[in-house]
């Protein structure tokens, strides 16, 4: 019964681990997204637009796909400003998910970078979920140095969306998709169970595991507005 009890142990540690470093891997992965999609030169986010960012959540990877109905899902984490709008704070780990309707075939995976102009668009997801097009207006935002003319329309946007596929940067249609916490990232992220909301308003200690995305957020707007 005592080698039993070990196993299992030994299992679920394994398991707890596995997923620590799957966590690990997904903010790794969000960190090189940004990397990279500012690398872009004329063809990634404006820094002028960043620079105003509250908030900035990615997506490595999403998923798109279906028959006739599709949908689309992924997993990665938000990190906001902080009041003083001077440093990025811990980031809270979520997922996105939603669904279409229309003649289409395939499946793609895609990376995802949106980018909140208002940090109160993030309030209902203090509680549970956003809905983009419903709880915050989302519109594809403006791609390269030269969108000064189309950065004026989508700021009135309270979200700003930017996809990556196949090495193209382009804005994305996002309306109708949610945005929720991922209470078992969060937990396994920071050691705990832990709300969204506290992580938002408690300011946590950064964990190492998230330190490569705070660390690319910092490179590209290490001030806001």
């Amino acid at each position: 019964m005592k080698k039993l009890w070990l196993l299992v142990i030994g299992v679920v540690l394994y398991a707890a681990t596995a997923f620590a470093e799957e966590v690990s891997d997904r903010l790794k992965a969000a960190a090189t997204v940004m990397d990279e999609i500012m690398a872009a030169r004329d063809k990634g986010i404006p820094g002028d637009v960043l620079d105003k960012a509250d908030c900035v959540a990615i997506i490595p990877g999403m998923k798109k796909g279906g028959f006739i109905v599709g949908g689309r899902y992924g997993k990665g984490a938000v990190s906001c400003r902080n009041k003083d709008q001077t440093a990025w704070e811990a980031p809270v780990m979520l997922a996105l998910e939603g669904g279409s309707v229309g003649l289409q075939i395939g499946a793609s995976s895609t990376d995802v970078v949106l980018l909140f102009m208002e940090r109160s668009g993030l309030d209902s997801l203090m509680k549970d979920k956003v809905t983009l097009g419903g709880d915050a207006s989302v519109a594809g935002g403006p791609v390269g140095r030269s969108a000064t003319a189309q950065t004026d329309a989508a700021m009135k946007a309270k979200v700003l969306s930017y996809s990556r596929s196949q090495g193209v940067f382009a804005g994305l249609e996002l309306e109708g998709s949610t945005l929720r916490p991922d209470k078992d990232d969060n937990k396994a992220l920071y050691g705990k169970p832990i709300e969204a909301k506290d992580i938002l308003t408690g300011n946590p200690a950064i964990p190492s595991a998230a330190q490569p995305l705070i660390k690319a957020l910092t490179k590209y707007s290490p001030k806001g507005k």
